[in-house]
């Protein structure tokens, strides 16, 4: 029965399973308010049993300030600022990161970012270094898609004649898998995509090998 329970918290799609910075921020937030949530449920059916029980004599005031404003903000607040200490940390810096273009087209995606003799572009995949920070400047051609990548990081729409900034970073070589959240027509489906993680010493290669740019 486990298994099948926690079935939603592995693999190449799932948001529990991070292998990057962002996505576990964003996984730890999860699991805290996934936490609070469990805490008040289980103080609404124990004030459920209460009530199948003898009548009790209770302030109005009780009610109102202690459970009322009391516990609402003693669990509010924490998650407020658990929220706003996660978006901090994910935010993109001006810090030099490495740039990738992501332009979303019905219905695949192409990724453009410099190579040693000029840009590179690649569809449907991108390979991007380990360990480093990456931000993807999004955009799209026709209507409005989503980059994720669930493994790393939140989603980000791409806005046609708006570009969107999002930083993700991966922390070991492999192969990550991510897609559109956004239906944007019949071909959605199939809008999917790979992110090719690779040590930076063999960044280039990988670039120029996806870009078709080496022979065979």
């Amino acid at each position: 029965m486990v298994p099948v329970v926690l079935a939603g918290c592995s693999g190449p799609l799932s948001t529990l399973d991070p292998a990057g910075a962002a996505a576990r921020e964003i996984a730890w937030l999860w699991w805290a308010m996934l936490s609070g949530a469990a805490v008040l449920t289980a103080l609404v059916l124990v004030l459920l049993a209460m009530g199948f029980g003898p009548p009790r004599k209770l302030r109005p005031r009780r009610w109102t300030h202690g459970l009322g404003l009391g516990l609402s903000a003693g669990v509010l607040i924490p998650l407020l600022g658990a929220g706003l200490w996660v978006g901090e940390r994910v935010l993109p810096r001006d810090d030099g990161a490495l740039s990738v273009q992501v332009r979303a087209v019905q219905w695949h995606w192409e990724f453009t970012q410099p190579g040693p003799d000029g840009p590179l572009v690649t569809r449907d995949v991108v390979v991007i270094p380990a360990g480093q920070p990456v931000d993807f400047e999004i955009t799209s051609a026709d209507v409005i898609h989503a980059f994720w990548v669930p493994q790393l990081g939140g989603k980000m729409d791409a806005v046609p004649g708006r570009t969107n900034r999002l930083r993700l970073q991966a922390d070991e070589p492999g192969l990550l898998h991510g897609q559109c959240a956004e239906f944007c027509g019949l071909g959605h489906a199939a809008m999917r995509f790979e992110v090719l993680v690779v040590p930076p010493e063999s960044f280039e290669e990988a670039l120029a090998e996806a870009a078709g740019g080496t022979d065979d």
